[in-house]
């Protein structure tokens, strides 16, 4: 067990400490992720935004407090590194698009995820929120559209549990899919339970 803390923790130092597409990053690099090899549950998201950036805290924004209700975890439970493992697409902020932020960089999840992933227990819960993950890790139904990815959510599991990303455009969807929130979210809160113990 110590060695894979040891292995942990030089891990996480690796990736902070990296720079790999700083010519890329306008804001500069800040790599933003959170791990330990005992985290049964994973959430896969996007990229940190400018608000993370700035703080250096996963999910330190209006998305965070959304996401931290779906599933039903306190902040203390979703920032204890020992029960939720945090880890996007792309650990830095991208940066401003013409519509948003930009896309997480693609360098990064072949660089890291693999070497975060074989240090988590194989009974994980890992959470794919928003279209970059669920494209990534379902490439089965990459083709198909997000709506479509949560309302299937069932035929992933016990591995994965795909989800919106919890941006404010996530209100308007909710509207347009009462579904999500009658059926998904119950389910979601009932399976973190069960991983959280």
């Amino acid at each position: 067990m110590k060695k894979v803390e040891d292995a942990s923790s030089a891990l996480y130092r690796d990736i902070v400490a990296c720079t790999y597409c700083a010519p890329h990053l306008a804001a500069g690099p800040r790599p933003i992720v959170q791990f330990a090899s005992t985290a049964r549950i994973l959430i896969i998201g996007q990229a940190p935004g400018a608000r993370v950036h700035a703080s250096g805290i996963p999910w330190d924004d209006q998305s965070g407090d959304r996401l931290r209700e779906w599933t039903g975890l306190s902040k203390p439970d979703f920032y204890d590194a020992g029960k939720v493992a945090l880890m996007p697409m792309g650990f830095c902020y991208p940066g401003k698009g013409k519509n948003g932020d930009l896309p997480p960089r693609p360098e990064c999840a072949p660089l890291w995820h693999d070497s975060i992933l074989v240090l988590l227990p194989a009974d994980r819960l890992t959470l794919l929120v928003g279209s970059y993950a669920q494209a990534h890790y379902l490439p089965q139904v990459a083709s198909r559209s997000l709506s479509e990815n949560v309302q299937a959510f069932e035929s992933f599991l016990p591995a994965f549990f795909s989800l919106p990303h919890p941006s404010w455009r996530s209100v308007g969807w909710m509207k347009k899919n009462p579904w999500f929130e009658s059926r998904v979210l119950p389910a979601l809160k009932k399976e973190v339970r069960q991983h959280l113990g």
